[in-house]
Parts: C-alpha cells; sequence; structure tokens
C-alpha cells in the first residue's frame, strides 16, 4: 500500500515488518482527521458502482466495460436480447453521414458518442436538405438505442435481483460519515453515476438528504432546496432547534436513470419510479459530453454551481473515490480549487492511471494525497471502493461490532467448509 502526500512518502519511515493492517490504521486515523474538516465533500465515478468477484460482475460496468460491451453488442453476430443498436444502424450510419460510432475518438466513451450523436441530429433535423433531413430519424433512432443500453445496464444484474453486495459497500460509506462531529457543516456527496445505489443506501439507513427535488406525489428539481437544512427542536418552550446530525447534501452531476423531462411547469425535471422508456419519455442520464454547453442548462448547471460553490468554501476537503479525471468540466473545478491555499484533494487511485493523474503527482502539492496499492491482504485493490470502505474509512463504535461480526461469522464458515471438506 502507498500513501503520498505531495513527494512526501508517509509510509517511507515504517519499520520492514510494518503489516498491511498497521498501514491500513494510519490512513484510518489521518481520514477521521480529514472527516473533521469544515467543509467535506466526496466525488463518486463508475468505479464505485463495479464490484467484480471471481470474474463476475456484481454491479455495474465501469465507463470503459460499459463502451466495450456496447461496442461488442454492435457486432451483427451479438445476441439479439442484449441489442440495442444494431450493425445494420452503424453501417447505415456510416454510409449517410460519415460517423464510425467504433471509431478512436468515441468508442470508448458512451457520453462523447452521445455528444455527436446529438449534434449530427440537431444538424440534420436544421438541414433544408432532404438527403440530411431524412437521416435524423436514423440518428435519434440510434441515440435511443444507447439511451436503452445505458438504463438496461443501470437496472439489470445481480444487484437487481437481491444481491445487496455493491448497496452494502455504499451503507458502509454513509455509515463512516456518521463518525462525522456534530455542529460541522452537512458533507455534499457528489456523483457521476446514474445509478440509485446512493439513494438507496441512505434510504436503507435511515439517512436523512437532500438531493435537490422537492414534493412527495410529484417530485421536481428545484435546486433551492439546496439552501434548506432539516433541524429538530430541541425544547419547545424557547423554541430550540439544531441541524439533524447525518444529514447529507447529495448531487447526480450527470443525470439519473429515474429523471424524465417534460416539457411543463416551472420545474421541467422529474423523479419517476416507474420503469422508463427513452422511446416515449426524455430520460435525464447524462449530460452529453459536449458538456461545456450541455452542463449550462437545468438541471446540470445548478449542480456544477453547487459542486464549485462547495470546492472554493474555506477549509474545504474533496475525497475523490472510483473516479479518474476522465471528465474535463468535472476536472476544471477540481483544478481551479487547487488555486486556493484552503483546498485539498484525497484521491484514491493509482498516480499513474493516466496523464492528468501522473501531472497532479508532479506538482509535488501537499494538498494533494494520493492512496493506492494491491491490497492482497485485503482480497481486493486498496484504492478500489470496497477495500476502502471496508479497511480505510474511519469506524464508529456500532460499525466496528458489526464489521468483527461479520468478520468472526466468515471464520467460522470458513472453519465449517474446511471441515466438511476433510470429512468428504
Amino acid at each position: 500500500m502507498r500513501f503520498l502526500k505531495g513527494t512526501r512518502d508517509e509510509f517511507a519511515k515504517l519499520k520492514e515488518d510494518t503489516t498491511w493492517e498497521d498501514k491500513a490504521e494510519i490512513i484510518q486515523r489521518q481520514m477521521a482527521e480529514v472527516f473533521g474538516s469544515k467543509n467535506l465533500s466526496f466525488l463518486m465515478g463508475s468505479g464505485c458502482s463495479s464490484l467484480r468477484i471471481g470474474g463476475a460482475e456484481l454491479g455495474i460496468p465501469t465507463m470503459r466495460f460499459l463502451a466495450d460491451e456496447f461496442q461488442a453488442s454492435l457486432t451483427p453476430d451479438a445476441k439479439a436480447e442484449h441489442v440495442f443498436v444494431t450493425a445494420a444502424q452503424k453501417t447505415e450510419l456510416h454510409d449517410k453521414l460519415g460517423i464510425d460510432l467504433s471509431a478512436d475518438e468515441i468508442s470508448g466513451n458512451l457520453e462523447r458518442m452521445l455528444g455527436v450523436l446529438i449534434n449530427a441530429h440537431q444538424f440534420c433535423t436544421s438541414s433544408d436538405k432532404d438527403k440530411l433531413s431524412s437521416v435524423a430519424s436514423l440518428v435519434a433512432d440510434i441515440i435511443v438505442g444507447i439511451k436503452k443500453f445505458v438504463l438496461y445496464k443501470c437496472t439489470t444484474g445481480p444487484f437487481a435481483c437481491g444481491d445487496e453486495s455493491v448497496l452494502t459497500l455504499y451503507r458502509r460509506l454513509y455509515q463512516s460519515l456518521s463518525t462525522r462531529a456534530r455542529g460541522l457543516a452537512p458533507p455534499w456527496v457528489f456523483s457521476t453515476n446514474y445509478d440509485l445505489f446512493n439513494e438507496r443506501a441512505m434510504d436503507r439507513s435511515g439517512i436523512p438528504y437532500s438531493n435537490g427535488f422537492s414534493g412527495t406525489v410529484e417530485r421536481r428539481f428545484n435546486p433551492a432546496t439546496y439552501r434548506l437544512a432539516l433541524a429538530e427542536q430541541l425544547d419547545i418552550t424557547s423554541r430550540r432547534w439544531a441541524v439533524v446530525d447525518g444529514f447529507v447534501h447529495f448531487c447526480k452531476l450527470h443525470g439519473s436513470v429515474n429523471w424524465v423531462e417534460e416539457d411543463k411547469g416551472l420545474y421541467p425535471i422529474r423523479e419517476s419510479h416507474p420503469p422508463l422508456d427513452p422511446s416515449e419519455h426524455r430520460i435525464m442520464i447524462y449530460p452529453t459530453l459536449s458538456k461545456q454547453t450541455s452542463s449550462l442548462g437545468s438541471p446540470y448547471s445548478d449542480m456544477f454551481r453547487e459542486f464549485q460553490r462547495q470546492v472554493v468554501q474555506d477549509q474545504s476537503v474533496l475525497v475523490i473515490l472510483g473516479f479518474s479525471f476522465g471528465d474535463e468540466h468535472v476536472n476544471n473545478i477540481i483544478f481551479q480549487g487547487l488555486a486556493l491555499p484552503g483546498f485539498r484533494v484525497i484521491a484514491f487511485m493509482d498516480p499513474e492511471t493516466n496523464d492528468i493523474t501522473r501531472e497532479l503527482a508532479a506538482l509535488g502539492d501537499p494538498r494533494i494525497w494520493f492512496i493506492w496499492g494491491d491490497g492482497k491482504e485485503a482480497g481486493t485493490k486498496a484504492h478500489y471502493f470496497d477495500g476502502v470502505v471496508n479497511h480505510l474509512m474511519p469506524s464508529g463504535a456500532d460499525q466496528k461490532i458489526e464489521q468483527t461480526i461479520e468478520k468472526a461469522l466468515q471464520t467460522l464458515l470458513a472453519k465449517q467448509q474446511e471441515n466438511e471438506d476433510g470429512e468428504g
């Protein structure tokens, strides 16, 4: 396991026989101090919702794997039940508009692909040439197909059939947040994921949160709700109030599989719980990667404003989980924050992940922390979401008891299995 603060290796002076568990405890103590920061935020990417065990995906593939799977579905021999855009549509699009869905610049990122297609659709519908205007329906069908694919992958899998492995990890993260001292400002959680793991984890754990939506029967996006707080009355006679502990502000920067846009009312973005169909509803599952323009419109502009506002707060700390700096519009806000002396970034990732992380590490800035490692002792990489929440986040007393009981049960089950194998 490695732990860098700028150029300083926090484990450099440890004895050679220092165990992985001892290093994890050092990180836990430092993260407990981080949790005491005046303004604490989390940025969660697709790596948080992916959990591979024994080669099987129990959650949702990361954006790279998601794009690879979509490319595989474009082949002529792909299974019909998983085809949302056909090989014939792909060929026709290339023949008529010269857009290749397997081109290197878009094949590895579905959001970038959607951005290209939406721009193409706008161009075709605006053209007075019959050849172009007739292609608009083809482009629209492909856009709907990609949305259906994303919706399918974010709502179908072991996690939708009773497996709670990924949900349990999210719940443990929010249980760790409960160790935060009273009186501090509520933490903010920003996610680039479309799925509903965060919401379900907080609902299941009874954690009060604001996600920018208000209402009961019809919940609609209203950014004013982010300015509100949940309070409890301490003394009826003197009207004393206190903010409820454990409250969380939650922002989905790239939209959600349960958001639908309607052409009516002051607040056109609505949360929907019945299953949605992209061919019938305007599902808000992305801001396209023409993000510098797309993210200017509501609700994205409102949420990015909150992200930027939180980053520039005094004594602000941003903890990055499962996000590999692949979104330029998000990166720009983080870079702006680093121009302020009181801002810190704690990234659970290998600094050799890509060019941006290498450049950040090369700055040698002690406000930029990198924590990573192969984590063989933990059964997972230290910077993977399951490794972080199970071993590196601060734990409250209740959570420690729960983890101790779980570990003891796993040991007993393992011994029982060994005995049964021995008898066999």
